[in-house]
């Protein structure tokens, strides 16, 4: 007699980006499908230099359900989607893709809930509820801090390198900017690893223990940025627990009914 064994379809999830040298997605979502006896995931890294490359992946792997979305692609796969959600919409970008059963793409942004979550569940922020701040850099990922802040009422303004791509330049920022500007959020790559020496421009010497630095860099746990301001007594937060809060948020937008997300 012969036995017929079933084997289930692997259920296939992943990042695009480029480069993908360091990802904190896949190790996070393979550890989970462990934890959670989730044998039919599996987790793997595309590199896409070129958006273009994107309708050639899904075409590659038609076991797809769900993607990530890093730097540089956040903005630049839009008009290869079928849709967006809201979240994408509000934010202007997406760092997260559903495939639905028909092969048809729709991207969410959830960046957007695990900043806010995470800043709103900060215990410094809590007591000291800042009604300004000042967003470092003016890539995809201050789009997101941009609209959870927009969200929670406090007044930013945006500091860049160049004249025009911000609100300020880094040579405007002032004692009384500074000052009243409590909040300084970091969204550039400056001092992620292996780069750890480096960090915005800021003027340091003005921090006190009323300020409040969050950067969205977690690799290392404390980057220079932050170092700097908690020397100075500032309240510092990294950005490990805004990505964990953003992957479970991924996980319930691959996975919630359809009749619910669509």
């Amino acid at each position: 007699m012969v036995q017929t064994i079933y084997v289930q379809p692997t259920r296939l999830f992943g990042l695009i980006g480029f480069p993908l040298s360091h990802s904190f997605s896949k190790k996070y979502f393979t550890g989970k499908f462990e934890r959670e006896g989730l044998a039919d995931c599996r987790y793997e890294l595309f590199e896409l230099p070129d958006p273009t490359q994107f309708p050639a992946l899904l075409q590659r792997e038609p076991n797809l359900v769900g993607l990530n979305v890093t730097i540089p692609h956040k903005q630049a796969l839009f008009p290869y989607l079928n849709s967006l959600d809201e979240s994408a919409e509000k934010v202007g970008a997406v760092n997260v893709i559903r495939v639905l059963p028909d092969g048809t793409t729709r991207g969410y942004n959830s960046d957007f809930y695990g900043f806010k979550k995470s800043l709103e569940t900060w215990e410094a922020f809590q007591r000291r509820r800042p009604g300004r701040a000042l967003i470092l850099g003016d890539g995809g990922a201050a789009r997101a801090v941009e609209a959870a802040l927009r969200d929670l009422s406090i007044a930013y303004q945006i500091v860049s390198r160049r004249a025009g791509r911000g609100d300020l330049t880094y040579a405007d920022l002032t004692p009384e900017i500074i000052k009243t500007h409590p909040l300084l959020i970091n969204t550039t790559p400056l001092g992620t690893y292996p780069d750890v020496d480096t960090c915005p421009e800021i003027p340091y010497h003005l921090l006190t223990s009323q300020h409040l630095l969050y950067d969205l860099v977690y690799n290392p746990a404390e980057t220079q940025f932050l170092r700097e301001g908690k020397t100075r007594g500032a309240a510092t937060h990294n950005g490990y627990r805004m990505l964990e809060l953003q992957a479970e948020r991924s996980w319930e937008i691959w996975t919630t009914p359809l009749l619910v997300r669509t």
